[in-house]
């Protein structure tokens, strides 16, 4: 199997579908010749043309009202914002209409659509190109949304989000499109949506995270473990659904819970997590749940290093909630 990083795993996925489906159109601001900000596009506009790779206006809200249209009208279109962080004019079309038309047409109409951004920090863009937004998204009803960590979960996963019929706000953590490499099969495949990866079994403690947030706990995972502590790890994927049995039935074994977002702390996801668990496992905890996150602060530009969360602050949270007692 061959090598690829995130970013060549999502192109990758992006020409196994056009290539399977002449329906999969893409549009998006400089996302042809010049193949995206990132590269992510690269290549399929010299071989798919200008009807079917299409550079748009810079104009979020047209981007998305677009996709929203072609979607309707049978197409499969995968648009493209630069940054999480500029999908805010287009925000209306996401969660008035492309969430809502198969709801209100009682299924008559889908609105398949996937709409891919770079999220989060790790370039040090600043608070207008490093922002984790997935909360405003997870909390409108007929989305999906989806934020892999790996290559293969990357390219599995925007399959399988191009080829159902829910709208899909499918976010790329920028910090791991070039993180490392990892084998991915070739051609078509799908990772199911909506489960929970085991990143590592343990018994100990609990953690949850998603998106960039994995090697960073991984990493702390691997400090507790030489402190004696094993530290289960799951990465969640999936965030609309999200995998709520895979979480519980760890916590259950565990008894010790520690979630971790980059996220700003007030009303992110990782809340939502923590009130499932005291709604649904309290009897099974043995510490209070604690949380990491970002801050409630717009994100900075010279402390993206300290906004973000770090293994040491995780391995913290781990130690507070193995010694309770």
């Amino acid at each position: 199997m061959p090598e690829m990083t995130m970013l060549q795993a999502v192109n990758d996925a992006l020409h196994v579908a056009m290539a399977k489906d002449d329906r999969v159109v893409l549009l998006g601001e400089d996302i042809g010749k010049k193949g995206g900000v990132f590269g992510a596009t690269a290549g399929l506009w010299d071989k798919y043309g200008d009807l079917r790779v299409m550079d748009t206006p810079l104009s979020e809200n047209g981007i998305l009202g677009t996709a929203v249209g072609m979607g309707l009208y049978g197409l499969r279109p995968v648009p493209e914002i630069q940054f999480l962080d500029f999908i805010y004019p287009g925000f209306d079309q996401i969660v008035s209409e492309m969430a809502k038309f198969r709801y209100r047409s009682g299924g008559e109409y889908p609105c398949p659509c996937v709409v891919r951004s770079p999220s989060g920090g790790g370039i040090k863009g600043g608070h207008y190109h490093s922002q984790s937004a997935e909360s405003y998204f997870i909390h409108t009803p007929g989305l999906r949304v989806v934020m892999p960590s790996t290559p293969r979960d990357a390219k599995g996963m925007l399959l399988a989000s191009i080829f159902q019929d829910d709208p899909v706000i499918f976010l790329e953590p920028k910090a791991l499109y070039r993180h490392g490499k990892q084998e991915v099969e070739s051609g078509y495949f799908e990772v199911e949506l909506g489960k929970a990866r085991v990143v590592r079994a343990g018994d100990g403690v609990t953690v949850v995270t998603w998106g960039a947030m994995v090697p960073v706990c991984e990493a702390a995972a691997e400090k507790a473990a030489e402190k004696g502590v094993s530290v289960e790890l799951l990465d969640l994927r999936s965030l609309l659904p999200w995998d709520a049995d895979a979480v519980l039935a760890s916590v259950r074994k565990t008894g010790r819970l520690v979630l971790v977002q980059e996220a700003p702390r007030t009303l992110g996801f990782a809340s939502e997590i923590a009130a499932t668990a005291a709604e649904k496992a309290i009897d099974s905890l043995r510490a209070p749940v604690a949380r990491v996150s970002g801050f409630d602060t717009p994100f900075p530009y010279t402390l993206e290093h300290v906004y973000k969360p770090d293994a040491q602050r995780v391995l913290n949270a781990i130690e507070f909630v193995a010694k309770y007692d």
